[in-house]
């Protein structure tokens, strides 16, 4: 097998990752982009689930995980990525550019998958910086819809300069073939900026307590566990903050053998 070259490393296959090319790369702002790199015909993934990616290291691949943005019939693999000025991956991550090789483990995984949750009649999905990765892939897929009557996507960020891919989530994902007409009905975006003027403004948990998360959502103004269900990718501070509100509340974690409530994704990347 030929080698694979990156920036000056010997990129080689391995029984756990593969090497994919670089396809694009769009860079939202100074801190953030993201990039698409070619599928193995072989790779299958459920919406909301992270794979490994990385680089070549001192001796072995630094490798980090990264939660797959697109829709698990893309032929494409794209995913959403902080730039960090020291990280050890994504100091030199964001400098790849259309041709390029990085690393692609071979087993996706993850908790952001609807089978870890029971059935209810709305799905929140709340997110903060570039935990909106796996909520891209689920809002994309058609089961999404058929499962709950209403998929809310909460976005917040610190400026509005980092609300990616709001002009498609505006849009209620017009022109994709396969959920623009469920999503035109069934989908609301809500982004929220924290310090820049905005038309929505404030944490997330502040959207629930003066109601704004519920304006044009059917229901309760609140979150119901009888009814609702929700998932939480974010900070680590922001997932513990709410998964402790969401037990207060009633609601209970759940995972792919046990399904409940809400689940949080505990993956990073720096």
């Amino acid at each position: 097998m030929n080698e694979l070259v990156h920036q000056g490393f010997a990129m080689e296959p391995t029984g756990a990752l593969s090497v994919e090319e670089v396809r694009w790369v769009r860079h939202w702002n100074e801190g953030l982009f993201s990039f698409a790199i070619t599928r193995p015909r072989s790779f299958r993934f459920r919406s909301g689930e992270f794979v490994m990616l990385g680089l070549p290291g001192d001796g072995r691949p630094l490798l980090r995980a990264y939660s797959i943005a697109c829709a698990s019939y893309a032929e494409e693999l794209e995913f959403l990525s902080i730039k960090v000025p020291d990280g050890p991956l994504t100091s030199r991550l964001c400098h790849i550019k259309p041709g390029d090789r990085i690393y692609l483990g071979r087993k996706p995984t993850g908790t952001l998958v609807a089978d870890a949750l029971k059935p209810g009649r709305r799905l929140f999905l709340l997110s903060t910086g570039t935990g909106l990765a796996p909520f891209l892939s689920l809002v994309r897929d058609p089961d999404i819809y058929d499962a709950f009557g209403e998929v809310i996507l909460v976005h917040s960020v610190r400026r509005v300069a980092d609300l990616a891919y709001r002009d498609e989530l505006e849009s209620h994902l017009a022109g994709d073939p396969l959920v623009q007409d469920q999503a035109l009905v069934q989908f609301h975006y809500i982004p929220t900026v924290t310090r820049e003027a905005f038309h929505t403004t404030g944490r997330i948990d502040r959207l629930i307590e003066n109601g704004k998360l519920f304006e044009g959502v059917t229901g309760a103004p609140r979150l119901d566990p009888e009814t609702d269900r929700v998932m939480l990718c974010g900070s680590m501070e922001m997932n513990r903050h709410f998964a402790e509100l969401l037990e207060g509340w009633g609601f209970r974690e759940g995972a792919n053998n046990n399904p409940g409530d809400f689940v949080i994704e505990r993956a990073f990347v720096d």
